[in-house]
């Protein structure tokens, strides 16, 4: 969980670099401030983001404060229910909470303190999680293995660990978490760049340490995930203060 406030006086338009996992951005203020865009639909209040949005794009201008929630897949899912309909898309999260997503909003909104914010949003979130059937524990962990691998991993490997025919992961890989194991694995690789370019790498040293076959490569996956060159997606406001807003996120190998 992150918490920011916005302060734009001037119109604001900031690409949202995708990352693996499903984004929640919860409006403190009454809905009127920042606009979300992607794939031609524009939302305000309180979203849910889930994997792979296309170009997604936050524009607007004004003052407010956010709660921005992070979730695994695996989690998700159990936060939202099976997922699917979550992956490439966004959503009011009214739309899939219910009177819970007012009832969730008026709470944070009267906390006075950020971190009594994060308590209920922690307390709100375990409610759900507890209340909920996990995903199976096979594509549990194939995702897991997808990203501790930084997505280099063969979709064959991970469906012989787990017991299952390649088919049958993808089918109930791709029906509870939104995604296909394979684009699961490209888009958990193209963090790992992404973060390596914000970081100052070069594409060249970005592309070689995640595993693109050239610069070439990461350019094309740059643009699919984001519309912009890598050059632009190193220098994206959100992304370049990643590591500050997530510390437990970044682009240095895991001990």
């Amino acid at each position: 969980m992150a918490g920011f406030g916005a302060r734009a006086p001037e119109p604001v338009d900031i690409a949202m670099v995708p990352h693996p996992c499903v984004t929640v951005l919860v409006d403190l203020g009454e809905g009127g401030g920042l606009a979300y865009h992607a794939r031609g639909r524009s939302e305000r209040g309180s979203i849910v983001v889930g994997l792979l949005p296309g170009e997604f794009r936050v524009a607007g201008r004004g003052e407010g404060e956010y709660l921005q929630l992070r979730l695994e897949p695996v989690a998700a899912a159990a936060v939202f229910g099976a997922s699917t309909e979550l992956g490439g898309t966004m959503a009011p999260l009214e739309d899939l909470w219910g009177r819970d997503a007012r009832r969730a909003e008026d709470g944070l909104r009267a906390a006075t303190s950020w971190d009594e914010r994060f308590a209920i949003a922690a307390e709100l979130l375990g409610q759900r999680l507890d209340a909920r059937s996990p995903v199976d524990p096979e594509v549990a962990h194939t995702w897991r293995r997808t990203s501790t691998s930084r997505g280099r991993v063969r979709v064959e490997d991970l469906a012989g660990e787990v017991g299952w025919s390649r088919k049958r992961l993808w089918s109930r890989f791709r029906s509870q978490l939104g995604i296909t194991p394979k684009r699961a694995a490209r888009l958990v690789r193209f963090d790992h760049a992404a973060h390596l370019l914000a970081a100052g790498h070069t594409p060249a040293s970005a592309a070689t340490e995640s595993g693109y076959a050239d610069q070439s490569h990461l350019n094309r996956e740059a643009r699919t995930f984001t519309g912009l060159t890598p050059s632009a997606v190193a220098a994206a406001p959100w992304l370049a203060i990643d590591d500050i807003a997530w510390p437990a996120s970044s682009a240095r190998p895991p001990a």
